[in-house]
C-alpha cells in the first residue's frame, strides 16, 4: 500500500475516538466496582477496544473501492448471519439477538454491510432518486432485513435499519413528498404494527407515553433520572455515585453507562461526552464532503447515520426523552459487539478519506 495515502488519514478522529474508549473503560470500571461478577467487563472492554482498533487500521488499509463488485455477496451474508440469529440465536432481555451463550450479536455487523449494500445501490442510481421507483427499489433492500430482525424481535435494531436507509435515501435526493407517503402508510400500519409487538414492547411504550399505568415498568427509568439529577453540575465525584454503587440503577454498565456518567461527572462529565460524539460524527461527515466518489460518499454518511442513532436513542432514553431500549452508547456502553462495529464503521470511512481524491483503481 502507498504510504502517501496515510497523510490523509484523520488522527483528529482516531484520537477521539480512543479517548472515548478510554472515558468508557473507567466508567465501566466504576460501574462495576461492586459487583463481583462484574469485576472483568472493564478489563474485557479494553481488550474489545484494542481489538477493534486493530481491525479499524486494517479495513483503513483495504481499498474500499473493492467492495462495489461484492454488493450481491455482502446483501446475501447480511440476511444469512440475520437468519442465523432467528433460527439459533439465545434470548436475551426478550429478543433472541445473540449467539455463542449471548456474548456475539452478529446484527451488529449486519448494520455495517447493509451500509455498504445501500451506498452501491444509492451510488449507481445517482441522480435518479427522485423518482419513486429507485426509492422503492432502496426499500425492498433494507426490507427483508427488517424483516428477520423483528422476527427476533428486535425492535432497536428494526429502527437502526430503517434510519440508515431513511438518511442515505434522503441524501440521494429521495423527494419530501415520497417521504411524505411512507410517513403516512406508516401511520396505518400502528394498529397492526402494535398488535405485533411482543408484551415487553409495548410495557415499554406504555411507561413512557403513560408512566401512572405501568410505574414498575418505569424503575430504571425513574432510577437513571435521579442518577443524572444529583450530579449537578460537577459530579458526586468518580466511583462516588450512590445510585451506581448502591445498585439502585441496573444494567449500568450498559444501557444506562450514561446515567453513571451524569452523577459521577455532572453536567460537564456528561457535556464532555457529547461533545467528543459530535466530534466524531462532525469528522465522519467531512469524509463525505471531501471525496469524489460517490460509493464513498454513502458509505461515509451511512456509518455516520448509524453512529448518531445509537448515540441520540441512548442520551435520549437516559433522560426519559425517548422509549427505553437496549441501544448503546457509542464506544461507551460495554459489549464487544458494538464497540468493535463501531470501529470497524470508522474504518470504512477512514478508508474512504484515505483514497478521496482518486477517482480510478491503483494496483
Amino acid at each position: 500500500m502507498d504510504r502517501k495515502l496515510w497523510r490523509h488519514f484523520d488522527l483528529l478522529l482516531l484520537t477521539v475516538t480512543v479517548l472515548l474508549i478510554i472515558f468508557g473503560v473507567l466508567m465501566i470500571r466504576s460501574a462495576t466496582l461492586e459487583s463481583s461478577v462484574l469485576q472483568e467487563t472493564a478489563g474485557r472492554q479494553a481488550l474489545f477496544g484494542l481489538a477493534g482498533l486493530a481491525l479499524m487500521l486494517f479495513v483503513t488499509a483495504f481499498d474500499y473501492r473493492l467492495l462495489e463488485s461484492l454488493q450481491k455477496p455482502a446483501y446475501v451474508l447480511t440476511l444469512a448471519i440475520l437468519a442465523v440469529v432467528v433460527v439459533l440465536g439465545s434470548e436475551r432481555f426478550g429478543a433472541q439477538r445473540a449467539l455463542w451463550q449471548g456474548s456475539y450479536q452478529p446484527s451488529e455487523l449486519a448494520k455495517v454491510l447493509m451500509v455498504l449494500v445501500l451506498a452501491k445501490y444509492f451510488a449507481t442510481h445517482e441522480g435518479e432518486m427522485h423518482r419513486l421507483r429507485y426509492v422503492l427499489g432502496s426499500l425492498l433492500i433494507v426490507a427483508p432485513a427488517v424483516a428477520l430482525v423483528y422476527l427476533q424481535p428486535d425492535l432497536d435494531t428494526v429502527l437502526v435499519f430503517l434510519w440508515i436507509w431513511l438518511v442515505m435515501a434522503l441524501m440521494a435526493g429521495m423527494r419530501l413528498q415520497h417521504l411524505a407517503i411512507f410517513a403516512g402508510l406508516g401511520i396505518l400500519a400502528m394498529p397492526a404494527a402494535w398488535l405485533g409487538m411482543k408484551d415487553y414492547m409495548r410495557e415499554r411504550l406504555v411507561s413512557f407515553l403513560l408512566p401512572s399505568l405501568e410505574p414498575t415498568a418505569r424503575y430504571n427509568v425513574d432510577q437513571a433520572l435521579v442518577s443524572v439529577g444529583s450530579g449537578g453540575l460537577l459530579g458526586k465525584g468518580y466511583m462516588q455515585g450512590t445510585q451506581t454503587h448502591l445498585r439502585f440503577l441496573f444494567v449500568r454498565h450498559t444501557d444506562f453507562i450514561f446515567s453513571v456518567i451524569g452523577e459521577e461527572l455532572g453536567f460537564v462529565g456528561a457535556v464532555v461526552v457529547v461533545v467528543l460524539l459530535a466530534v466524531v460524527l462532525a469528522r465522519l461527515l467531512r469524509v463525505a464532503f471531501l471525496t469524489r466518489d460517490a460509493f464513498g460518499r454513502y458509505i461515509a454518511v451511512g456509518m455516520a447515520a448509524f453512529i448518531f442513532f445509537h448515540a441520540a436513542v441512548n442520551i435520549g432514553m437516559n433522560l426519559n426523552l425517548l422509549p427505553a431500549t437496549g441501544t448503546p452508547l457509542p464506544f461507551i456502553t460495554y459489549g464487544g459487539s458494538s464497540l468493535i462495529t463501531m470501529l470497524i464503521a470508522e474504518g470504512f470511512a477512514q478508508s474512504v478519506l484515505l483514497r478521496h481524491k482518486m477517482t480510478e483503481f491503483a494496483f
